[in-house]
């Protein structure tokens, strides 16, 4: 199963050292979602799971002293290794192990220019999630950007060039 991790470049780089990226939550393509999003094709929910994580990215940024960039990390967790997350988004799953970098298949990275909306919306997440409308114009400013692709391969680098 493609799961979809929330991270921050810091957090990347400490994953790549230690290998594996301890984490308990991921987002991925669930029956749930499935359900609520009748008409979308796999690319579509996947894209959703994709959109959730990169949601927590914005979390994960608020304790986070590196750059104001989203980063939502791809793997290939065995179905055996998520189990459902009753309660959170309906494209959590909540990871039973931690996940190996072997199992990395790509990153999804915003690129420098978002970065001062990244930080707009950070610090309006919390309002947005409580229902401020101009919270929620905030994030979705953040959100309007497009995640860069990185192969797995190329991930040491992109940390190394951003710290």
């Amino acid at each position: 199963m493609r799961v979809y991790l929330p991270s921050t470049l810091s957090l990347l780089g400490a994953a790549l050292d230690a290998g594996v990226i301890d984490t308990d939550v991921g987002y991925a393509v669930t029956p749930s979602l499935r359900e609520w999003y009748t008409e979308g094709d796999l690319e579509a929910l996947e894209y959703v799971a994709t959109a959730a994580a990169a949601r927590e990215s914005l979390r994960l940024l608020a304790d986070s002293a590196g750059p104001a960039r989203r980063v939502v990390i791809a793997a290939e967790v065995a179905d055996g290794g998520v189990r459902p997350a009753p309660g959170l988004a309906r494209a959590a799953v909540r990871l039973t192990a931690p996940v190996r970098m072997a199992d990395v298949v790509s990153a999804h990275v915003d690129d420098g220019t978002a970065q001062d909306d990244v930080r707009r919306a950070v610090a309006a997440l919390a309002a947005a999630e409580a229902g401020d409308e101009d919270g929620q114009l905030t994030v979705d400013g953040a959100e309007d950007h497009e995640l860069a692709w990185y192969a797995a391969q190329e991930l040491n680098a992109l940390v190394e060039l951003e710290s």
